[in-house]
Parts: structure tokens; C-alpha cells; sequence
């Protein structure tokens, strides 16, 4: 459906007071919580009642963001968000393609007997579970989207610096401090207006990357030095992460942001792989440069997907057959891997 036609259908179901929640991914990053922050301040300057359910903890370097205090994390206090979710009359899921993806939320959402409205910008959403779909997979983050939300009804007229630095923190955190997925202008001109409008980007920066704890630095560094696995035939680098490796080094929710974009730097790498062990479930967190598509690696062998140089995957295995699983498909895409540009 065209985005003005949806935006349209958005605001004709925002026209009178709702109560409505705000609901995003398992394991929330930057984008998701900054977006969800953005869109509950908006939606409470529109006089709706208004309140954020994650599916569980989100990382401590986001908790500084004005209205984080406020999101209901459902893992810990399932009671209080199902009352939530009884009393809301609107759904709006961020960042985040299916509801298989909400984790522990996701029956509890499937059984509302309530409008669902999807923002989002990954590959292939299940529009069939939301009455409408504000989905475009060109631009950088959810946050962007949020913006284009807000833009719709007046920008200037409901920004403030709590949704500036919100929307902020999504796009820069999704685009790995604008090292990826910024191929249009728009992403640089919504900054800009933030920017303009009074937004501290380097305050925003520094309460994202430089709040690291003396264990995540040290988990860091030893995740490069000891854990770091060079297959030079196929331009990719592993780095894996046991249990016995989190918990050494007191893993935090967010420890591990960012871990898998070090070894891009080095020369002739074109993919990174995280591989982590949680549970009974090994997680894969793919990032690749240049023409080289992660999505069809993830979602072809893992159980996952998500952009074209940035996605996830998962098994339900143990580290070491996981692993070779990785390894074992390399061969298939070898050329691609080496000729990525």
C-alpha cells in the first residue's frame, strides 16, 4: 500500500483519545527502544494514554533516554503488561517483521482482538497480522520512520528534545554510527534537522558508546584476542562467545553490541559473524560490506534474517555444531564473499 495512504489510515485511527501500547522486538536494540520513545512521546502530545512493553531487558546504555524509566519489561512483570494489553484498543509493534520476532509477548499478541499497526524496515513483513504496514526496507532504521510519522502530521510543531534525541539514537545506532546502511540522503537530512532543531549529537554519542563497563571492555578484548576465528579463503572472520565466556566477564543485556563490527576493519574481511551461546540457543549476528548479502545467509541457514549487511540468525544446538555449520556453508559463497564490493 502506498506510505500516504497508510499514514493516512494511521492518523484516522489516532483521531480520538486511545489507549494504546507500544510494543517492539526480543533483545531491543538502539533503534527499537529510540524509536518506541520517539512514538510514545508523540502519541502522548496527541492526548493518547500511552505505554511501551518490551519483551525483556534492554541495554543499560539506553536507559538514559527520557522515558525509558517508563517501558514495562513483560519477562519480569507478565501480570502487569497483560493489563496493559487488555486495556488497549491499538497495538503498534516497531521494528520488527512478524510477531514471532516480540519473543515471550508474542501469544499474548496474537490473541488482541485489536488494530495492529506495523513500523518497520525489514525484508518480508507479515502484513496479513497488521491492519497496517508502514514498512520500507531503503531506509536506515525505524527511527526514520517514526520521523516520517511525525513529519505527517507536523514535525516542528511536535518535536522536542527528548523524541530529537530518541530518533537520534535509532539511527545511529542501526547505522553503526553511520557506517552502514546510509545509502540515501534523507537519512543525513532528517540528522541535520535534529541537528538544527537543537539536538546534542555528541552528548548522544557519548552516553551510547562511552558508558562501557570495566567487564564489557575486557570482554571486548578478549572476544578479538582469544575468540577470533580468520577463514582468509572466504574474506570472513567468527568470533564466538560461550557461555563460560559471558558469564567469566559478568555479561550485561548490550555487552556484546557492536563486538561483531570489529573485525569488518581489518583488510580483505567482507563478512563478520558473532556467534553467542544463550540457553539452549546459539544466536549469529551477521554483518557484511559491500554487495554482499547477509540477509540470504541467515535466512537460508539460520533461522533468520534482516538486511542486506546486517542480520541475525539462530539454532537450537550446542557452540561447537553450530560453528561448523557456519563453516561448512562458507564454500557455497565463496566468490560472492571474496568479490563483495
Amino acid at each position: 500500500m502506498d506510505k500516504i495512504l497508510v499514514l493516512k489510515g494511521i492518523e484516522k485511527l489516532l483521531e480520538t483519545p486511545q489507549n494504546i501500547v507500544i510494543t517492539v522486538h526480543t533483545n531491543p536494540d538502539g533503534d527499537a527502544i529510540g524509536s518506541a520513545i520517539a512514538l510514545y512521546h508523540f502519541l502522548k502530545k496527541l492526548n493518547h494514554q500511552v505505554k511501551i512493553i518490551a519483551p525483556n531487558h534492554f541495554p543499560d546504555f539506553l536507559a538514559w533516554l527520557p522515558g525509558a524509566d517508563e517501558i514495562l519489561i513483560f519477562e519480569q512483570d507478565a501480570k502487569t503488561s497483560r493489563t496493559f494489553l487488555e486495556d488497549a484498543n491499538l497495538l503498534f509493534c516497531l521494528d520488527f517483521n512478524a510477531l514471532i520476532r516480540s519473543g515471550s509477548l508474542q501469544d499474548d499478541l496474537k490473541k488482541l482482538e485489536i488494530p495492529r499497526l506495523l513500523i518497520d524496515h525489514h525484508r518480508e513483513p507479515e502484513t496479513a497480522s497488521f491492519v497496517y504496514c508502514y514498512s520500507d526496507t531503503s531506509v536506515s532504521s525505524t527511527a526514520e520512520l517514526i520521523y516520517e510519522l511525525i513529519a505527517f502530521y507536523n514535525f516542528e510543531k511536535y518535536v522536542d528534545n527528548a523524541i530529537a534525541q530518541a530518533l537520534f539514537t535509532g539511527i545511529m545506532t542501526d547505522t553503526g554510527s553511520f557506517s552502514h546502511s546510509i545509502n540515501r540522503p534523507e537519512t543525513f537530512e532528517i540528522t541535520a534537522k535534529l541537528i538544527r532543531f537543537g539536538l546534542d549529537a555528541v552528548r548522544v554519542h557519548q552516553q551510547v558508546y562511552d558508558t562501557f563497563s570495566e567487564s564489557r571492555l575486557r570482554l571486548l578484548g578478549h572476544a578479538i584476542s582469544n575468540c577470533m576465528l580468520v577463514f582468509e579463503e572466504y574474506a570472513t572472520a567468527v568470533i564466538q562467545l560461550s557461555k563460560d565466556d559471558l558469564q567469566k566477564y559478568n555479561f550485561q543485556i548490550g555487552d556484546t553490541e557492536g563486538v561483531v563490527n570489529y573485525p569488518l576493519s581489518m583488510q580483505k574481511i567482507n563478512m563478520a559473524v558473532l556467534v553467542t551461546e544463550k540457553k539452549d540457543t546459539i544466536r549469529f549476528s551477521f554483518r557484511s560490506k559491500g554487495s554482499f548479502s547477509v540477509h540470504e545467509l541467515a535466512k537460508n541457514h539460520f533461522n533468520g534474517g534482516g538486511h542486506k549487511n546486517a542480520s541475525g540468525g539462530s539454532v537450537k544446538t550446542d557452540m561447537k555444531t553450530a560453528v561448523n555449520q557456519l563453516i561448512s556453508v562458507l564454500p557455497d559463497y565463496k566468490e560472492a564473499l571474496q568479490n563483495s564490493i
